[in-house]
């Protein structure tokens, strides 16, 4: 399987750290994480061909996945 771009830890390279821990201690951080980690992946197939969808479709699931990034940057700010 090629790259996927835009894992959490490429996102986020200096909380690295910060982020492995939320996901063990936080509950609430490990589910986002994770629906950031699935939608990141089915992005990925969208725009790799692997699974077919139209212009629109993977265009907002970006927003979404924007949304999920915003909430996991501000459960991150001040680590």
């Amino acid at each position: 399987m090629s790259h996927v771009a835009h894992e959490l830890h490429e996102e986020f390279p200096e909380k690295a750290q910060a982020i492995h821990a939320l996901k063990a201690s936080n509950a609430h951080f490990a589910r986002l994480a994770e629906e950031y980690h699935s939608l990141n992946r089915t992005i990925h197939r969208m725009e790799t061909e692997v699974e077919p969808a139209d212009d629109a479709a993977v265009e907002a699931l970006k927003k979404k996945r924007l949304a999920l990034k915003d909430e996991i940057a501000g459960l991150m700010a001040g680590l």
